[in-house]
């Protein structure tokens, strides 16, 4: 059975990870960043909407401390209170085309992120900085 954060957006999906998998890491969260899972499911609504309400696929919500740790995740990973969501959207476009269209858009965000050139990272926050990046082999640096 599935349980719904938001009209699209599952928990199932925001917890899911390989590697918690592969390493027999229980990846299962408190009822706080549960509630936080809701919000941030709310702001991926919105995304979804912006983007012509195609499907969105979601690589990585949730990840407590030995997932974050075992990915080599920041330590302050928003990823870890469950603010941040890694997804791409194929339907609409590449990486770019969609974080284009989320700095054009009045979405609230905390931070919007180009990883790689392959998806994006959003997260809300309850200060939203509006700060877009770019993280690749040379390091971070901002969006232009």
């Amino acid at each position: 059975m599935r349980t719904y954060l938001s009209p699209h957006f599952t928990l199932e999906e925001m917890l899911a990870s390989p590697t918690a998998v592969r390493l027999g890491i229980d990846n299962i969260p408190s009822a706080e960043v549960i509630e936080t899972l809701r919000k941030t499911a709310a702001g991926m609504e919105e995304v979804r909407t912006l983007l012509g309400n195609r499907p969105i696929n979601v690589n990585s919500g949730y990840r407590n401390p030995a997932v974050n740790s075992a990915l080599h995740g920041r330590p302050n990973s928003q990823h870890m209170s469950g603010e941040a969501v890694d997804f791409t959207c194929m339907a609409f476009g590449n990486p770019y085309e969609v974080i284009n269209a989320i700095i054009a858009s009045n979405i609230k965000y905390d931070q919007v992120i180009v990883e790689y050139g392959h998806w994006v990272h959003i997260s809300f926050s309850d200060q939203n900085r509006l700060q877009a990046l770019l993280i690749d082999f040379r390091g971070t640096s901002n969006y232009a």
